[in-house]
Parts: structure tokens; C-alpha cells; sequence
């Protein structure tokens, strides 16, 4: 079961951290995707974190605001948030693919956490 967590209404310029919890099986092997879907929109790839610690940005929008991490003590990969704008306003999820390296296309992708609401709103 993944669990992520973090989500909420931020100001515009604000940050968050979300977070991806693994209960029942170990993410040390696996790459780990954060996506994200707007209302109306198709689910998008955010960044993601190989098993080695390697981060890949599918979302040019958030490069340079947006980072990846994990630590694999906690069983937990992290999604970092700095200078949130409106457009970031989507339900992020977290993700496993069972290799260890990423892939943009959330079908590659095996497990799916609930989802969390990010909000970006003055």
C-alpha cells in the first residue's frame, strides 16, 4: 500500500512537501513516480526517482521549484515544493514502477497511492 500525504491550499510563492509512505513492501529497488492530474486534464509525470537516487524531470514547469528524494530508512520518497504557482493546483500521486529506473508513462507504473490535493490559491 502507498500512502501519500502532504497536500493542502497554499498561497501562491508557498512550498509543501509531499509524501509517499510504502507499507507492506520495501521501495528500495524501485523507481518512484510523482504525477499529477488537473481537472479536465490528462495525468502528467512530475519528476521521479530511480532506485539508485537518480531524479528525472518529466515536467518542465517545475524545474528549479520541484525536488525529488527518498530515503529508503523510512520506506519514503518526498516531493519537495518551492515557489507553488496556481498552474501546480492538481491531485498529486505518488507511484511504483517495479524497475529501477523511470519511465514518464504512468501505465509503466504498478502501484498508485490515493492521491493528495494540492491547492495554489490566493
Amino acid at each position: 500500500q502507498l500512502q501519500a500525504s502532504g497536500g493542502g491550499l497554499v498561497q501562491p510563492g508557498g512550498s509543501l512537501r509531499l509524501s509517499c509512505v510504502a507499507s507492506g513492501f520495501t521501495l528500495d529497488d524501485y523507481a518512484i513516480g510523482w504525477f499529477r492530474q488537473a481537472p479536465g486534464k490528462e495525468r502528467e509525470g512530475v519528476l521521479c526517482i530511480s532506485s539508485s537516487a537518480g531524479s528525472t524531470y518529466y515536467a518542465d514547469s517545475v524545474k528549479g521549484r520541484f525536488t525529488i528524494s527518498r530515503d529508503n530508512a523510512k520506506n519514503a520518497v518526498y516531493l519537495q515544493m518551492n515557489s507553488l504557482k496556481p498552474e501546480d493546483t492538481a491531485v498529486y500521486y505518488c507511484a511504483v514502477r517495479e524497475f529501477s529506473t523511470c519511465s514518464s508513462w504512468y501505465r509503466y507504473y504498478d502501484y498508485w497511492g490515493q492521491g493528495t490535493q494540492v491547492t495554489v490559491s490566493s
